[in-house]
C-alpha cells in the first residue's frame, strides 16, 4: 500500500462476485480528478470469481493508496463495510458499490460541498444504468436542507459522503444482523445526529448499474427481511426524534417505501397463508408506529393502502388495489367552506368499515389517476400559494412605488420623444 498521510477521501468498496463490474468501478476511482487525495480500502467477501485477485492487482498498479482485505463470505454489505470503516483514514468515507462507478468529478465536487457548507452528509445526484434511481431529490443544488422538510429521506442508500469524524464519534456502523435495510439505518442515524446535509443535483456523481446477470444484494432475501429493516428504521427513528411533526414526516420513508411494498397489486396472485402472513407480521408495526399525524404526509392511495392493513382488513385491501390496478378514476368530493377535496376511493362514506373520512383526504399534493392527468392540491397549499403571490405583488409595488422619473428626462406633454 503506498503512503498518503492524510487523504481527503477514503473510498470503501466492498465486492462480493463482482467481475466483470469491478473492473470499470475501479476505474472511476482511478479516473477521479481529486485522485491525488484520496485512498481506497477495498474488502472482498469471500468471493470466487476472481475479484481478490482483480482488487490485488489494482492495488499493485495503481498509484493511489490501496489496502485490499480478503476475508470469507459475511453473508451481506455491512460485515465489509464496516472492516472498511475500521481501517479508513480519510477526512471523509465514500461507501462505492463494486457493482457501480463515479462521475470524475465526484469526489471532488463533494469534498468541496462539505467543506464549503460545513455538513456532514453530502448527497451527489445518481443515474441509474439499465435500472431506476431515486429522483426526486435532485431539484436543485443546496448546501444544506432541512431533512424533515426535503426528499433526501426518499435516498438512504450508503453511497454518499460521509464526515469521518462524525462516524467514530457517534460510533455509526452498519447492523451486521440485517440482510436488507442496514444501509438505511446508517444513512438516516447520520442525517438525525449529523451537522447537516447537502445535496448535489447540476452532476451525476454516482451510476447505479443493473447487473445483467440479476445477482444484485438488494434483490435477494424473502419478504421477512423486508419487515425486518422496516421495523428496524421506525424504531430508530422514533428512538432519535422526539414525538410530534419531524417524527411523523421521517417515518413516511419506511412506510411508504419498505411496508407499503410489501402489499402492492402483486399481493393478490399470492396463496392465502401468504396474505395472511404478511398481514400479520405488519400488524405490530401499524399499532406502534402509525398515527393519524403519519397518515396525513401521505397521498390518499398509498393511505388508504395502509389503513386497511392497519385495520386488518385484507377484504378491504383487496378492494382498494383492484380499484387501482384498473385505474378506474375516484370522484373528487369537496366539502366544508375551504372547499377541501376528497378522493372518493372504494368504501367512501360507508359506515362500519373502519375507514374514516379523513382518510380520503387530500393533504398533500396529489393525482386523480395517473400521475400528472390532474393534479389535486389541499386547502393548506393552496393558501399558501395564494399568500406567496400576494407578498411577490406587494415587493413589486413597493419597488414599482419607490421608482422615480429625474426632471432632466421628463418629456412635457406633446412634445417629441428622444430622437
Amino acid at each position: 500500500m503506498n503512503e498518503l498521510s492524510f487523504p481527503d477521501v477514503s473510498v470503501i468498496v466492498g465486492a462480493y462476485e463482482a467481475m466483470p463490474y469491478l473492473v470499470r468501478c475501479l476505474e472511476s476511482v482511478r479516473a477521479q480528478t481529486l485522485a491525488h487525495r484520496i485512498e481506497v480500502v477495498a474488502v472482498d467477501d469471500g468471493s470466487t470469481d476472481g475479484t481478490g485477485e482483480y482488487l490485488e492487482k489494482f492495488a499493485a498498479s495503481s498509484t493511489i493508496p490501496t489496502r485490499v482485505v480478503r476475508q470469507a463470505n459475511s453473508g451481506g454489505p455491512s460485515g465489509p463495510r464496516n472492516v472498511g470503516l475500521g481501517l479508513a483514514r480519510g477526512r471523509y468515507v465514500f461507501f462505492l458499490d463494486a457493482d457501480d462507478h463515479l462521475g470524475e468529478e465526484a469526489l471532488e465536487r463533494m469534498v468541496a460541498m462539505a467543506d464549503r457548507a460545513g455538513t456532514d452528509v453530502v448527497l451527489g445526484k445518481v443515474e441509474g444504468v439499465n435500472r431506476g434511481a431515486p429522483g426526486s431529490m435532485w431539484g436543485r443544488t443546496a448546501e444544506r436542507v432541512d431533512i424533515h422538510q426535503s426528499q433526501v429521506m426518499f435516498t438512504l442508500s450508503a453511497q454518499k459522503l460521509f464526515r469521518r469524524e462524525l462516524i467514530e464519534r457517534i460510533g455509526l456502523r452498519f447492523d451486521e444482523g440485517l440482510k436488507t435495510g442496514e444501509d438505511a439505518l446508517f444513512t438516516m442515524e447520520a442525517y438525525i445526529r449529523g451537522g447537516g446535509v447537502s445535496v448535489i443535483s447540476d452532476y451525476t456523481c454516482y451510476y447505479l448499474v443493473g447487473r445483467a446477470d440479476g445477482k444484485h444484494v438488494t434483490k435477494s432475501g424473502g419478504y421477512e427481511l423486508r419487515f425486518e429493516s422496516a421495523a428496524a428504521l421506525m424504531r430508530l427513528i422514533t428512538e432519535l426524534v422526539p414525538a410530534g411533526p419531524k417524527r411523523d414526516r421521517l417515518l413516511v420513508r419506511p412506510f411508504t417505501v419498505g411496508l407499503l411494498q410489501q402489499f402492492a397489486h402483486g399481493i393478490l396472485k399470492q396463496p392465502e397463508k401468504a396474505q395472511r402472513h404478511r398481514m400479520e407480521l405488519a400488524a405490530p408495526l401499524m399499532a406502534q408506529y402509525w398515527s393519524p399525524g403519519v397518515a396525513r404526509h401521505i397521498k390518499v392511495a398509498e393511505r388508504l393502502r395502509l389503513e386497511c392493513v392497519a385495520l386488518g382488513r385484507f377484504d378491504l385491501l383487496r378492494d382498494m388495489l383492484t380499484f387501482i390496478k384498473a385505474e378506474t378514476r375516484p370522484e373528487v368530493v369537496r366539502r366544508g367552506l375551504a372547499r377541501t377535496p376528497y378522493l372518493a376511493y372504494p368504501h367512501y362514506g360507508e359506515k362500519g368499515t373502519g375507514l374514516r373520512d379523513a382518510s380520503y383526504e387530500v393533504t398533500v399534493r396529489d393525482w386523480v389517476g395517473r400521475p400528472g392527468l390532474e393534479r389535486i392540491e389541499p386547502p393548506s397549499v393552496v393558501r399558501r400559494r395564494k399568500s406567496l403571490t400576494r407578498r411577490v405583488i406587494r415587493r413589486l409595488r413597493t419597488q414599482l412605488r419607490g421608482v422615480s422619473v429625474p426632471a432632466s428626462s421628463a418629456v412635457a406633454p406633446g412634445s417629441p420623444g428622444p430622437g
